[in-house]
C-alpha cells in the first residue's frame, strides 16, 4: 500500500504546475478566432506580458496580429481581437494607459492629454479591427470596425451617429476615429 502511495505522489510530483493552463497552440487557436477566415493562417499571434511587452506566440506572413484579452478587466470570459501590425504601437499603449489608469475618467484624462499633445499612438488609416467577445467561443459574437484617424462625417460623408442605421463614424475628429461596421 505504502509503495502505491509512493509511486502516485511521485507521479503526480512529476506534473508541471501549469499543466492546467492553455498550451500555445489553445491560445492560438483562441486569438485566431476573431481573424478573417483568409487571413487566419498567416496571422500573427502574441501573447501580452504584464509590462506591455508582448512574445510571439506564432509568426505571421500577412499584416494582421490577434491576441487574447480576456484577463484585461471589464473582459467577457472570451474576448479576443485581431487587427493590423500597423497598429502594434497603439494596442501596446491603450493596454498600458489601461492598467495605469485608476478609473474611466482618469483614462479618458490621460487619452485627452496624450491626443492634446501628440503623444498618442495613431492607428493606420483603413485598418480593420475584428473583435470578438462573448461568455465563449461558441456564443461570441464579433465586431468590426475600421480605423479613419482624424476623420469627421464632413470628409468621409459617414454620419456621425447611429440613427441613420448603417455605417457611422464614432469620435470623428480624434485619433481613435473609426467607422462603426453594425453587426448582424
Amino acid at each position: 500500500m505504502n509503495r502505491i502511495i509512493l509511486v502516485a505522489m511521485t507521479a503526480l510530483m512529476s506534473v508541471p504546475l501549469g499543466a492546467g493552463a492553455q498550451s500555445a497552440e489553445q491560445e492560438i487557436e483562441r486569438a485566431l478566432a476573431a481573424a478573417p477566415p483568409r487571413a487566419r493562417e498567416g496571422a500573427m499571434v502574441i501573447r501580452w506580458n504584464a509590462d506591455h511587452t508582448y512574445d510571439v506566440l506564432k509568426e505571421g506572413t500577412n499584416r494582421i496580429f490577434c491576441y487574447d484579452r480576456s484577463s484585461d478587466p471589464d473582459r467577457q470570459p472570451f474576448a479576443v481581437q485581431c487587427t493590423s501590425v500597423g497598429n502594434l504601437e497603439r494596442v501596446q499603449q491603450n493596454r498600458r494607459f489601461d492598467a495605469e489608469a485608476i478609473d474611466g475618467d482618469a483614462l479618458a484624462a490621460m487619452l485627452d492629454e496624450a491626443e492634446a499633445n501628440g503623444t498618442r499612438a495613431v492607428p493606420e488609416y483603413g485598418s480593420i479591427w475584428y473583435t470578438m467577445n462573448g461568455p465563449d467561443m461558441e456564443n461570441g459574437r464579433m465586431h468590426t470596425t475600421v480605423a479613419v484617424p482624424g476623420a469627421t462625417a464632413e470628409s468621409t460623408g459617414f454620419p456621425d451617429n447611429s440613427q441613420q442605421g448603417g455605417v457611422w463614424i464614432m469620435a470623428a475628429g480624434t485619433s481613435a476615429a473609426h467607422l462603426m461596421i453594425p453587426g448582424r
